[in-house]
């Protein structure tokens, strides 16, 4: 086989140059994507951000720039979530590709599972940003309830704490567990490799429903807290225990709620 190969300059799909050469460029466009993500969280800090009643700071990341449109600062805000996501999310997902791609054998079919998980994921970037967007124009315009968001974050916190125990988080995490671990069926073609990508995001984004929240309550441009909930994340998918880790890491965010919940009481 190795030899046909050469004599016809294929790589054959399930070999180790072909693997090596897959990772190669998923670890580029990780590279890429994180660098991004730096980038563009610290563009955002270095615009400041706006103290609010209750002794918390809103983002300027929820709400458009001087002389930009609503329109644009949506555009502005998926395109710095869709590449967060892919620097978040691709540790955990690459195996996922790579074993759909030793099935199909074909670049167009893996490229299509990868743009079906991104759909789902920029459809939950745009209602995270409608969502923000709104309560921090409500909060600015009511400073009662904008000194009510610290308490209600922590609430948020120790739901996302909670959500790691439920046969909720269990089901959708065995789900991705086994798509990572799992050979494939031939695919019959490109409809399917879509709908795979699409089942692959709804299973991962409900899956990571408690992290994200997290993540948005500790402040979604904190590169500190998107590093630990990218690593997470990928332990919970690839690791051993997939689901006792899951607990653990929900244990933390208890915790952190609990905290949050005590310095939101000493502010008040």
């Amino acid at each position: 086989m190795l030899q046909l190969s050469r004599a016809t300059g294929v790589i054959p799909r399930g070999s180790v140059a072909a693997r090596d050469i897959f990772y190669g460029f998923m670890a580029l466009l990780f590279a890429a994507s994180a660098v991004g993500t730096v980038v563009w969280g610290l563009s955002m800090d270095s615009m400041g951000e706006i103290p609010m009643p209750g002794g918390w700071t809103l983002s300027m990341a929820w709400m458009p720039m001087c002389g930009q449109t609503w329109s644009g600062a949506t555009i502005s805000f998926l395109g710095m979530w869709m590449v967060m996501m892919v620097a978040m999310m691709l540790p955990s997902l690459a195996p996922v590709l790579w074993r759909y791609h030793q099935a199909a054998g074909a670049a167009r079919l893996t490229a299509l599972v990868g743009a079906g998980y991104l759909c789902v994921w920029a459809m939950v970037g745009l209602a995270v940003f409608s969502l923000g967007a709104t309560l921090a124009e409500v909060a600015q315009q009511s400073p009662d309830l904008a000194r009510a968001v610290p308490l209600a974050g922590s609430a948020v916190v120790l739901l996302a704490g909670a959500l790691q125990f439920s046969p909720w988080k269990a089901r959708h995490l065995a789900c991705c567990r086994a798509d990572s671990v799992r050979g494939y069926p031939l695919p019959a073609g490109a409809g399917m490799a879509w709908r795979h990508g699409l089942r692959l995001g709804l299973h991962c984004s409900q899956g990571s429903a408690g992290l994200t929240a997290t993540l948005l309550v500790v402040g979604v441009m904190d590169l500190r807290a998107m590093a630990v909930i990218t690593l997470a994340t990928t332990l919970e998918r690839l690791a051993p225990g997939g689901l006792r880790i899951a607990r653990i890491i929900g244990a933390v965010i208890l915790g952190a709620g609990l905290l949050l919940i005590v310095c939101a009481g000493g502010i008040g």
